[in-house]
C-alpha cells in the first residue's frame, strides 16, 4: 500500500482548528492549505484565493471536524506491544513487573522487533500521533535498532528513534539478567555508528537517533557520563528513565547516595538537549533544577497508574518551567498506544492527584479544599498543549506541534459528529475531544502525506499485520 507526498492539500472549511499557538488560538470556518511538506496558508473559508479550489491536488471537507496538530509522543517501548497483559505481570509494580518480563524479552527476534513496531506505529497514527520516539534497550538474537529504523521507514511517521542500553546485570548489582546486558565500549561504539548513519537534523526531519542508557538501576555511572559526552559531540539529544517509583529512588539513594536528580546532574544529564521519562518522584529540588537547566519530562499518567508508581507532580513542573511532554510508555505497562486518551488520563490524573493534597488556607482564614482546586489544576486546552507542543519541545523540534505557516503539515482530523461527542462538541469541540471518549482520528496527516483517511490506516493491511503480531506473540510468550 502506498499513499503519495500531495503537492497541496486542502483542508476545507473545518469546524475548528485548534493552532496551539502561542495563544492557543481556536479558529472556526477556517480552511488549512499544505505544500509538500509544510504548512503554507490558513484561510478563512469564505475568503480562499481564486482559483485555489482547482489548484489543488486534494480537498478534505472537514465541515463536521475539529483539526489539531499532529500529537507528540516522547516515550515507547513498542517492542512490549508483544506482551501486553500478559498475566504474571498485571499485578506487579515497576521492579516486578520487569523481572517477569524480562525473561521473554531476551527471547525477541529481528522479525518481531520489526512487526511490534509496525503495529505500535499503526496505532499511534489511528490515535492521532504523528511524531514518536521509541526507547529499545535490550538487543538479543542478532536484534538491532535498524531493525526498528527499516520498520518505521515503510510507515511514515516522524521517528525519534533512541538506542537504549543496559549494561549492569544482577551480577554487578543492577536489575536486569546478565544475559540482557551489553559491553559498554560496544554500546558507544553503535550508538555513534547509528548517529552517524541515520541521524537527521535538518527542518522537517522524519528520522533522528538519540543517546538513551536504560536507567540508574541497569547502567553504570560510566556509561552515563560518556554517553552523554557522545551525543554532545554528534550533535544529537539523551534521554532515560528517572525518578519512576519509590524503589527507584531507594535504589539511587541507596547505591549512589544521591537523589536521581543530583545523580543526573552529577552526570552531566541535566540540559536543554535531555527529556527523563517519568519523573514521578521527582522532588522540589529536582523540579527547581529541571527548570533552570530546560531539562524535559516524558509524563506517561497510564502507566504510573499501571503500576502504581504514583501522581507525577506535572503542574508543579510546568509553573516552574519545566517542558512537559506526554508519552504512551511500553505497550506491557500501559496496555494501549493512544495517544489522545494518554491527555485525557493526564488531565483527570492531575485533578485527582490535586484533590488528595491538603487544603489551602486563604488570606481570608477560609481553607479551600483540593476538590475545590483540583479541576484547575489540568484543562482541556492545557492537555492539549502537552500533547503537542510539550511534546515538541522536550523533543527539541521548533517545526512540529502547532499549526501555523511553515510549521511542519502534520496534523489530526477528528469527527465531531460521533456518538461519544453528542451533546459536547457543538458547546466546545476542544473540551469535547479532550472530556469525552477518546476517539479514534478520522484523518492523520505527516509531511503532506494522509496515513489515516477516513479513519483506515493507508500504508498498512491492518488485518494482516495483526495476525501477524498474535502469532509473534504466542511465540514469544508461549
Amino acid at each position: 500500500m502506498s499513499e503519495p507526498t500531495l503537492r497541496r492539500l486542502l483542508i476545507h472549511r473545518a469546524r475548528a482548528i485548534a493552532t496551539l499557538d502561542d495563544e492557543r488560538r481556536v479558529l472556526h470556518d477556517t480552511s488549512l492549505l499544505v505544500h509538500g511538506p509544510a504548512v503554507e496558508a490558513l484561510y478563512p473559508a469564505d475568503a480562499l484565493p481564486p482559483g485555489l479550489l482547482e489548484d489543488v491536488d486534494e480537498v478534505i471537507d472537514a465541515r463536521d471536524h475539529l483539526v489539531t496538530p499532529g500529537l507528540v509522543n516522547t516515550h515507547h517501548h513498542m517492542f512490549q506491544s508483544l506482551t501486553r497483559a500478559v498475566p504474571a505481570a498485571q499485578d506487579a509494580e515497576l521492579f516486578g513487573w520487569l523481572r517477569t518480563l524480562y525473561p521473554l524479552w531476551g527471547r525477541l527476534t529481528p522479525e518481531m522487533v520489526r512487526v511490534s513496531t509496525q503495529l505500535a506505529m499503526a496505532e499511534l497514527l489511528l490515535s492521532g500521533c504523528t511524531t514518536t520516539s521509541d526507547h529499545l534497550y535490550l538487543y538479543p538474537n542478532g536484534v538491532r535498532l535498524d531493525d526498528t529504523i527499516e520498520a518505521a521507514a515503510g510507515i511514515g511517521m516522524r521517528f525519534h528513534a533512541a538506542r537504549g542500553s543496559m549494561s549492569v546485570g544482577e551480577s554487578a548489582g543492577g536489575l536486569p539478567p546478565d544475559t540482557l546486558v551489553e559491553r559498554e565500549a560496544h554500546i558507544l561504539a553503535d550508538t555513534q555508528r547509528l548517529i552517524e548513519a541515520h541521524d537527521d537534523p535538518g527542518r522537517y526531519s522524519l528520522l533522528r537517533v538519540v543517546a538513551a542508557p536504560c536507567s540508574p538501576f541497569s547502567v553504570s555511572q560510566d556509561l552515563m557520563r560518556e554517553s552523554a559526552v557522545l551525543a554532545r559531540s554528534l550533535g544529537t539529544r539523551l534521554h532515560t528513565h528517572l525518578a519512576e517509583n519509590a524503589h527507584d529512588v531507594a535504589y539511587s539513594q541507596a547505591r549512589f547516595g544521591k537523589t536521581p536528580a543530583q545523580y543526573a546532574e552529577d552526570l552531566g544529564w541535566l540540559g536543554d538537549d535531555v527529556w527523563h521519562a517519568h519523573c514521578v518522584q521527582l522532588d522540589g529540588a529536582g523540579i527547581a533544577r529541571f527548570a533552570a537547566t530546560g531539562t524535559g519530562v516524558a509524563h506517561c499518567p497510564c502507566s504510573n497508574m499501571r503500576l502504581a508508581s504514583g501522581i507525577a507532580p506535572v503542574r508543579r513542573m510546568l509553573d516552574a518551567g519545566v517542558p512537559v511532554g506526554l508519552g504512551v510508555d511500553g505497550s506491557a505497562s500501559n496496555d494501549g498506544a493512544h495517544l489522545l486518551a494518554e491527555a485525557r488520563m493526564a488531565l483527570l490524573l492531575a485533578r485527582v492527584g490535586r484533590a488528595m493534597e491538603p487544603p489551602e488556607v486563604q488570606p481570608d482564614g477560609t481553607l479551600r479544599h483540593g476538590c475545590d482546586l483540583g479541576p484547575a489544576e489540568m484543562t482541556a486546552s492545557d492537555a492539549l498543549a502537552l500533547a503537542t507542543r510539550g511534546g515538541a519541545r522536550v523533543l527539541g523540534r521548533d517545526d512540529i506541534g502547532h499549526l501555523a505557516p511553515g510549521m511542519a503539515a502534520d496534523l489530526a482530523l477528528w469527527d465531531l459528529q460521533s456518538l461519544s461527542m453528542a451533546g459536547a462538541a457543538v458547546h466546545d469541540p476542544v473540551g469535547a475531544l479532550l472530556l469525552c471518549a477518546s476517539p479514534q482520528a478520522a484523518y492523520t496527516v505527516v509531511n503532506g502525506r494522509v496515513l489515516v483517511r477516513e479513519g483506515r490506516l493507508t500504508m498498512l493491511d491492518e488485518r494482516g499485520l495483526v495476525e501477524r503480531h498474535n502469532r509473534l506473540a504466542r511465540e514469544l510468550v508461549g
